[in-house]
């Protein structure tokens, strides 16, 4: 039996020690430890219980294929420009501090990699490492009902949570990608969705790679006091 304070330190450490890992090990992970994750995270809340995920996980042949299609999208401009998101994930009016704190993950993680302002063709292998899962043994894939409205995309994200939490408590890391959102047409081919299905997002589950520089970004965060009104 834990103790309160094992307990706490436990939850604390999963928590907090969470980071978009954008490169993996290709150390496989057990289908057992999956489906694992997915148990304990389906525990998240969701309004009247109605549980509104559903997840595709992709390992060997059907993520490569994936990544392969997307890739070929992704490099040809022209192929490119016909995919387009089917949810507005950000603002399309986007103002402070917003913008600063994009614009400066973005800069550190292109500082992190040695990419330069100007170096566009960079910037864009980057941005396309995002459909090899970062080359991650497991990429999943994560889609709703069309029927389900706002409040269950709230219950959505605390699902994803729970499955980055879990996969930490396991030494597993994460990283949730709405970049996958552009091609959901490719991804709808791939894994035979059907019509009623909307990609939500991917997310990259694998061990770290502790060597990678890019795995050394740590993001800021403000603190209580910044987002915090105490009335009483």
């Amino acid at each position: 039996m834990l103790t309160d304070e094992q307990r706490r330190t436990a939850v604390d450490d999963a928590i907090t020690s969470r980071r978009s890992m954008r490169a993996y090990l290709p150390t496989p992970v057990p289908r057992e430890t999956i489906e694992d994750i997915l148990q304990v995270a389906s525990r998240a809340p969701s309004g009247t219980n109605t549980q509104p995920w559903k997840v595709h996980v992709l390992t060997g042949a059907s993520l490569e294929a994936l990544g392969a299609s997307i890739l070929a999208a992704h490099d040809d401009p022209a192929v490119a420009a016909t995919h387009t998101e089917e949810y507005a994930y950000y603002p399309t009016q986007w103002q402070s501090p917003y913008i600063d704190r994009r614009r400066k993950v973005g800069w550190d993680l292109y500082g992190l990699l040695g990419l330069a302002k100007t170096d566009k063709a960079g910037m864009h292998r980057q941005h396309g490492r995002n459909y090899t899962f970062f080359d991650a043994p497991v990429g999943l894939v994560f889609t709703i009902d069309r029927v389900m409205q706002q409040g269950s995309w709230l219950d959505y994200g605390m699902f994803l949570e729970n499955i980055m939490v879990a996969a930490r408590g396991r030494g597993l890391d994460t990283c949730p990608q709405a970049a996958f959102t552009q091609y959901h047409r490719l991804i709808a081919e791939h894994l035979g969705l059907g019509a009623h299905e909307m990609v939500v997002c991917g997310m990259a589950l694998g061990h770290a790679d502790p060597q990678a520089v890019e795995n050394t970004l740590v993001t800021e965060r403000a603190p209580v006091s910044a987002f915090t009104t105490f009335h009483g």
